[in-house]
């Protein structure tokens, strides 16, 4: 049985996980017979987003890991105790969360940074020769953590792409029911929201996300 570490950035599309992608990234690694833990860094998030309006709420503030455990249903750790000798793999749902908390690509668009927690998190599964997969902007963080010429796909919109082209992510278009792989770092990416018109859309690329990275692992 595969164990599958996940890291979330938020409970919501506009400031942190993006809901849909991480439910049925838990759905599809249960139905592919593996397990889940959940963590996030316990950090505030850039801002809060109301979502019935879109407005910033200029007076709140919000932890990443504590919304993100609405999610898990409360089950969930800080980052900064995922092991990763404990899991077979690694993966990040999207939702702006990924590119404003674990990263700040949405804010510094051509001279971001990683959240140092999730690098060397991350870094470790790399190191152990562990898949990693990522979905929606989640590929923002592709590379920072792989350097130049990594692969990796965030659907097909032409200017986000070229931006992480220039940061060295070498970005392959993809469908939103398709996954890119790059074997020999065994990194896996899929559209699904940036591309995804509703749940079975985005659920179909990320089923093949999620049957690829417990394949490699």
């Amino acid at each position: 049985m595969k164990k599958i570490a996940i890291i979330l950035s938020g409970c919501g599309v506009y400031d942190g996980s993006e809901i849909h992608e991480s439910v049925l990234t838990l759905l599809a690694i249960e139905q592919q017979g593996g397990t889940y833990r959940c963590f996030a860094p316990n950090i505030n998030q850039h801002h809060v987003i109301n979502h019935l309006t879109g407005v910033v709420s200029e007076d709140e503030t919000r932890n990443v890991l504590v919304e993100s455990a609405r999610i898990a249903r409360g089950d969930i750790e800080d980052i900064v105790e995922l092991y990763q000798e404990e899991f077979d793999a690694l993966i990040f749902p999207g939702g702006f969360g990924a590119a404003k908390n674990l990263c700040d690509f949405a804010i510094h668009e051509k001279n971001y940074q990683i959240n140092a927690e999730v690098l060397a998190a991350t870094k470790k599964f790399i190191k152990a020769d562990k898949p990693v997969g990522f979905m929606c902007i989640a590929p923002a963080m592709i590379p920072l953590i792989y350097g130049d010429d990594a692969q990796g796909t965030i659907g097909k919109d032409r200017d986000i792409a070229e931006s992480l082209m220039n940061s060295g992510l070498a970005h392959v278009d993809c469908e939103v029911d398709d996954i890119v792989v790059d074997e020999q770092r065994k990194l896996v990416s899929t559209p699904a929201y940036m591309l995804a018109t509703s749940l079975v859309e985005a659920a179909s690329g990320i089923n093949k996300l999620v049957k690829k990275v417990i394949s490699l692992s």
